[in-house]
């Protein structure tokens, strides 16, 4: 039997919980990438400091990618069709535990310190979490969120226009302003990963979610380990 933590946030004014988080520190339904996924390459930008903040992220203490059993079902099925096209998947993030939400939100508040502006280059640190660029509570805590693009099976870059955790309009799947090659290299992982099952996000061209995921209301703290 999974074991729960239920987590209760309550107002300073009242007595009576406002609502409540499921937490869970049991990763039995969870699975690496590469355990089934035996050429993707990988990134884990919070494993290092070649994030937003400029530093490692908590909860990152190996350069590992878990999902869901089922998002990584549905992941090798895109994996499959993509391999089919001459690509292969460079994962940047999957299942990121609450703790490191809970560290980019203290960096939100921090007012001394900038970490990388490179990744919001026009935008303030404050209006990161107000534009909902980062969320308190975040899909990928689930388990079946994963952000990644495609590299050429030999390794080779392919353009999709900007980079991971960009935070601007370029990174909208929809922006306007990309060569042909771009738009045509965006809708290659797009097309892929729909047809798999998942939902892409109208802010992140990176960014993919298990339609049917099986953890709607479940944030889980498991280190990536």
């Amino acid at each position: 039997m999974k074991k729960f933590l239920v987590v209760l946030s309550v107002t300073t004014c009242i007595s009576l919980p406002t609502w409540a988080d499921i937490i869970s520190y049991d990763k039995t339904d969870f699975a690496l990438i590469s355990s089934v996924i035996d050429d993707a390459a990988y990134d884990i930008r919070y494993y290092s400091s070649n994030n937003f903040t400029g530093a490692k992220i908590d909860g990152y203490k190996a350069p590992r990618a878990y999902l869901t059993k089922e998002a990584l079902a549905a992941l090798a099925i895109a994996a499959e069709d993509l391999r089919s096209q001459g690509y292969r998947l460079l994962i940047w993030d999957s299942y990121r535990p609450q703790k490191a939400v809970d560290n980019f939100v203290r960096w939100i508040n921090d007012p001394n310190d900038e970490g990388d502006k490179t990744f919001y280059p026009q935008l303030q640190k404050s209006n990161l979490l107000a534009g909902m660029y980062i969320m308190e509570k975040s899909g990928h805590t689930r388990g079946s969120t994963v952000d990644l693009t495609i590299i050429r099976k030999d390794g080779g870059f392919v353009d999709m226009g900007g980079t991971f955790d960009l935070f601007s309009e370029i990174s909208h799947p929809d922006y306007q302003n990309l060569t042909d090659e771009q738009k045509h290299n965006r809708q290659i992982l797009r097309d892929a990963m729909v047809k798999a099952g998942f939902d892409p996000l109208d802010s992140e061209w990176w960014h993919f979610t298990l339609k049917d995921e099986p953890y709607k209301d479940t944030y889980f703290n498991f280190d990536v380990e």
